[in-house]
C-alpha cells in the first residue's frame, strides 16, 4: 500500500514534464537492465514512467551511497528500491545485490556515467554495467533522455515547465561474450557499445 499511493499520485504528476515516450514496443520480458544517460534527478521519474505502468514493478536503481546521507533523500531512495553503491569500494556489494534482484525477476536501472552531467552532454561510461550484464546474463535496454537537463540541471531544485522526450532502444544481447574471459578490454568494449546506443537515442555522439 505504501508503494501504491505514490504510484497513483506521483508518477502521473511527473508526466507533466514528459512530452513523449517512444519505443515501448522494445521492452522485453523482465528481468533486464535499463541503462540511460543522466543529466537530472528528473531522469528517475522518466524511467519509472516506463517501467511501473507496464510491469507494475519498482525500478531498482543503483545509487551512490552519498544519496543516503540526508534524511529525505534516503527516504526517497529507500522507497524507490535504490541500491547503495560505494564507488570507493568498487561497488562489489551493490553489484552482488543487483545480481540477486535480477535473479528474482526484478528490473535494475543504471546510469553508466555514474553521476549527472554538468553541461548536458553525455560522459564516459563506467564498466560496472558491463560487469553486471555479463554476470547476470540479462539484456540491457538502452534509453536516451532529452530535455531533462533544461528542466532540472544539477544544482537546481525547482523544475522548469519544459518537456522531455524518452527514447527506448532495442535490447542489447551480449550472450556471445558470456563464455569469454572477462578482461578490461572486453568490459570497455561492452560499455562503449551500450553508451553509443544511449548517445544515439539522446541525439548525441559518444566519443570515448
Amino acid at each position: 500500500m505504501v508503494y501504491e499511493i505514490p504510484k497513483i499520485t506521483l508518477l502521473p504528476f511527473t508526466k507533466l514534464w514528459i512530452k513523449k515516450i517512444e519505443g515501448t514496443e522494445n521492452l522485453p520480458k523482465a528481468p533486464f537492465i535499463i541503462a540511460a544517460n543522466h543529466s537530472s534527478y528528473m531522469d528517475h521519474f522518466a524511467l519509472c514512467n516506463i517501467v511501473v505502468p507496464k510491469y507494475n514493478k519498482k525500478l531498482h536503481f543503483l545509487a551512490k551511497k552519498e544519496h543516503f546521507d540526508r534524511f529525505f533523500e534516503r527516504m526517497w531512495h529507500i522507497y524507490a528500491g535504490a541500491i547503495p553503491l560505494d564507488r570507493q569500494a568498487g561497488g562489489k556489494k551493490a553489484l552482488k545485490w543487483a545480481m540477486k534482484a535480477l535473479k528474482q525477476g526484478k528490473i535494475i536501472g543504471i546510469y553508466p556515467e555514474g553521476t549527472r552531467t554538468l553541461n548536458g552532454k553525455i560522459q564516459q561510461g563506467k564498466t560496472g554495467i558491463a560487469r553486471l550484464a555479463l554476470a547476470s546474463k540479462v539484456q540491457v535496454v538502452p534509453v536516451g533522455i532529452t530535455g531533462n537537463f533544461e528542466i532540472l540541471p544539477k544544482g537546481s531544485y525547482i523544475p522548469k515547465l519544459k518537456k522531455a522526450t524518452v527514447n527506448i532502444g532495442k535490447p542489447l544481447d551480449f550472450s556471445n561474450h558470456f563464455k569469454k574471459r572477462v578482461t578490461k578490454k572486453l568490459l570497455r568494449q561492452i560499455t562503449a557499445t551500450i553508451m553509443k546506443e544511449i548517445a544515439k537515442l539522446s541525439n548525441q555522439k559518444y566519443k570515448k
